[in-house]
């Protein structure tokens, strides 16, 4: 076995990073840029458009809807994460209409497609009420409704507003399963929001959801997503996109669901990646305070306790995002979880 010495290894390990480095600069200044709704990125599945009045504001929200070839009479509605849009739910969506449901997943107001206003006050009731209106105009009764991340708070915000119209609630890591402010994150202005957020790029991104969304783990097949996000922040409306984000940051921050999931009603299934380690505002807490945030194997075993009747499964190497790392395992846990009831 041959062996090299320090200086050899140290040289060439500087050759590597920088011939890494030139490469990461030359795709940076040829990465695309897209508008404030994303234009010019598109989506697996045709877009469409519910236009309607909120807030004294004429706003629309983009949505996909997929209809099966051989329908089983049920909707899903698939409800994205904060760093994620309609279009991730790509492998779902195809594995839940191959499976006979409807399949609706609408961009909330303030992400990817849909409008980003100026002046928005941002709840989860509010968005729960917008997308309840989209699927009464699309006549989707009585929906599954799936939210990842952020989306599972919302998701279950939309369960306890609409407890009679919810079949079933099926929550994928969610995020608000404890209260971060509570256990000692300090208060974060909207200009600090604003400011965090405009220093978004595709590394950022990047490095944020390899160790947190795919513990530790990157494949190429996640960089469209990554280039998705960054795209916008490289475009003209990049000032638009970041104060949407900064408002929904406050939201999600300040509007905890954890205390009310006693209050669910509503077939409730848990899907938990177990090495998920997602606390937003994590690294601004007190060093005392952070290492005790974010343990998703006994935050989802705490939700399925408090959740009446909930069923809850794990995948054990997964992390934040499980239907990404293994959309073939994670679609079949899915489709069999939601059969069962």
């Amino acid at each position: 076995m041959l062996t090299l010495n320090r200086t050899l290894a140290s040289s060439i390990a500087l050759g590597i990073s920088l011939a890494v480095g030139a490469l990461g600069a030359a795709q940076a200044e040829t990465a695309a840029a897209y508008g404030p709704e994303l234009q010019g990125f598109d989506y697996p599945f045709p877009v469409e458009r519910f236009e309607f009045t909120s807030q004294r504001q004429p706003l629309q929200m983009a949505y996909i809807d997929v209809r099966p070839d051989h329908p089983n009479g049920q909707t899903a509605v698939l409800l994205h994460g904060k760093n994620f849009c309609a279009a991730t739910w790509d492998s779902q969506i195809r594995a839940l209409s191959g499976a006979g449901y409807r399949v609706v997943a609408p961009d909330q107001i303030g992400f990817c497609k849909s409008s980003k206003p100026a002046a928005y006050q941002f709840s989860f009731r509010q968005l729960a009420e917008n997308t309840h209106a989209l699927l009464d105009k699309l006549g989707a009764k009585n929906p599954i409704v799936i939210g990842h991340s952020t989306g599972g708070m919302l998701a279950a915000h939309y369960a306890l507003l609409y407890p009679k119209e919810t079949s079933q609630l099926v929550l994928v890591n969610p995020i608000g399963l404890e209260d971060w402010s509570a256990k000692g994150v300090p208060p974060i202005s909207l200009a600090q929001w604003l400011e965090r957020d405009l220093k978004t790029s595709a590394d950022t991104i990047r490095n944020y959801e390899k160790a947190t969304y795919y513990a530790g783990h990157w494949e190429e097949r996640y960089e469209p997503w990554v280039q998705m996000l960054a795209g916008m922040y490289r475009g003209p409306g990049k000032e638009q996109v970041a104060w949407n984000s900064a408002l929904l940051y406050d939201m999600i921050m300040t509007q905890p669901v954890v205390y009310r999931f006693p209050q669910i009603t509503v077939p409730t299934l848990l899907m938990i990646g177990q090495k998920d380690i997602t606390a937003i505002g994590k690294d601004l807490a007190p060093a005392d305070v952070k290492p005790t945030l974010g343990h998703y194997p006994e935050l989802g075993k705490a939700a399925a306790k408090a959740i009446p009747g909930s069923r809850l499964v794990e995948f054990p190497e997964l992390g934040h995002a499980p239907q990404m790392s293994d959309p073939d395992g994670f679609n079949k846990a899915l489709i069999e979880g939601i059969a069962k009831r």
